[in-house]
């Protein structure tokens, strides 16, 4: 780890230009042990009033600051959006979920070995050197919106539920701004190494979330091991049904892309339709039209299709017909 000056904040604006954030750290101090982040300052923000959940017009506003547990254990977030605290709950472990905060889980990156080993070619970590992933070792990359210059995914688990939730991310800048999740993350192209939209000096204070969207939400996560691994495949759903047709929906998916994957075709196929085998089946036909695998991870093709079955299955009540 190379040397770097450390300065703790007393407000949003107590940040010295350049330097980078940290709270709780659970990522980023990895990758300055890596080397592959070598800030030259870091500014604490753990002592700013972020980190309060509190009513947002008919939903929430949750601080950047709330540690991953204590949002997961919020009876209103288990009430009212327990898809969110299932999604938590399914990330890394016990520990790491005390340390981690709301807006570091937004910012974590990739946990491609490539972008890891500074040995290696990596679009991501130096432009224009290269993706070692694609031809190499790449059981876990993207399937979906993939591009020549990089097929890392995005790897956390709160995002992907927040997608599916339709959370805003509140930023802090000289023109605050809310910004749709769904526009907060961007895919590769040929510039994997921006990530996000925030812009130098910028900082997250919230993610918002609108009024609760009833219905059943899960969240289904596949996995090489039981307990703290990252996903290879998983699914966020809300489906709320009348008359047993499927009234509104809600599907996003992790593991699989550069950022939580969401199809608004595949959701306006499901609604007003009985739940059946072939209906998700035609839903998992739309969703991997452009799916597209590198060798090592053409398993993930057909995984995410039973994954998602299987969550619809659930969440319509199907599972408890059969």
């Amino acid at each position: 780890m190379k040397p770097f000056t450390y300065h703790r904040a007393s407000t949003l604006t107590d940040r010295p230009a350049g330097a980078t954030i940290i709270a709780g750290g659970t990522n980023l101090l990895d990758l300055m042990k890596h080397e592959v982040m070598t800030p030259k300052a870091l500014v604490d923000i753990t002592a700013l009033d972020l980190n309060r959940i509190e009513a947002h017009g008919d939903g929430l506003r949750i601080g950047a600051l709330v540690r991953n547990s204590d949002l997961a254990a919020d009876p209103v977030i288990r009430r009212d959006y327990p898809l969110l605290s299932r999604a938590l709950l399914a990330g890394a472990s016990g520990q790491l979920r005390n340390m981690a905060t709301t807006g570091g889980n937004l910012m974590q990156r990739t946990r491609c070995p490539y972008f890891y080993d500074t040995r290696m070619p990596c679009n991501k970590r130096e432009p224009g050197s290269g993706c070692a992933a694609i031809g190499g070792v790449n059981r876990n990359h993207a399937i979906l919106g993939a591009s020549p210059a990089c097929i890392a995914t995005y790897p956390g688990d709160m995002a992907v539920a927040l997608r599916a939730l339709d959370a805003e991310v509140e930023i802090e800048s000289p023109a605050p701004r809310q910004v749709p999740l769904s526009e907060f993350y961007r895919l590769p192209a040929d510039t994997p190494d921006v990530e996000t939209v925030m812009r130098p000096g910028e900082i997250i204070t919230a993610v918002l979330l609108p009024a609760p969207a009833g219905g059943q939400q899960r969240y289904r996560k596949v996995r090489d091991r039981a307990s703290y691994a990252f996903a290879l495949v998983s699914v966020a759903a809300i489906i709320g049904m009348e008359n047993n047709r499927i009234a509104h929906a809600a599907l996003a998916f992790g593991g699989v892309a550069a950022k939580p994957w969401r199809d608004p075709g595949a959701e306006a196929l499901l609604i007003g339709q009985e739940p059946s085998d072939t209906l998700f089946g035609r839903a998992a036909d739309l969703i991997l039209q452009s799916a597209g695998g590198y060798g090592g991870n053409d398993f993930k093709i057909p995984l995410l299709r039973r994954t998602l079955i299987a969550t619809l299955r659930d969440a319509t009540g199907m599972e408890a017909t059969a």
